[in-house]
């Protein structure tokens, strides 16, 4: 799955080094986020939840990890 390298990733707008083969499930994890309404955008790409551990981050991609506001 992983081969040792780094991969250069932008996570929430800041430069991240991951290694190569982290998957969305792994980055999530990694960034302590346990909200189940937590939404993944890869690339300005909804990624869905189920695809999580299959998906996996490419050098240049752009991850955002949105809190959606819920409430009154």
């Amino acid at each position: 799955m992983m081969n040792g390298g780094t991969v250069l990733i932008t996570v929430e707008g800041f430069p991240e080094r991951v290694a190569e083969g982290t998957t969305i499930a792994q980055l999530v994890e990694r960034h302590g986020e346990g909200d189940h309404h937590l939404i993944v955008e890869r690339n300005g790409r909804f990624v869905y939840p189920q695809d999580y551990g299959a998906t996996r981050v490419e050098a240049g991609d752009d991850i955002e990890l949105v809190h959606p506001d819920f409430g009154g």
